[in-house]
């Protein structure tokens, strides 16, 4: 499997939201570009947040958004 944009994308929105808070929520604007629109369209159909342009996250979401954040953190550690 390979890392295509569209997932990366997807990974980067992941990234931003803040998990120690489940008050945290993302709003992807309409100027963002349409590669993070996109992005924040799939993580809703798969049922990663509550809404088609960010939103909070569910408990999918959240779980997913766990790894991602400690995958990059632990790749960023050495840099």
């Amino acid at each position: 499997m390979s890392l295509t944009p569209d997932l990366l994308d997807e990974i980067e929105l992941l990234n931003l939201f803040d998990l120690n808070t489940t008050q945290g929520g993302l709003k992807v604007h309409h100027d963002a570009g349409e590669q993070k629109i996109a992005a924040a369209k799939r993580l809703f159909d798969k049922g990663m947040t509550t809404q088609d342009d960010g939103g909070y996250l569910t408990d999918r979401g959240v779980e997913t958004a766990e790894h991602v954040q400690l995958l990059v953190g632990m790749l960023q550690a050495d840099s």
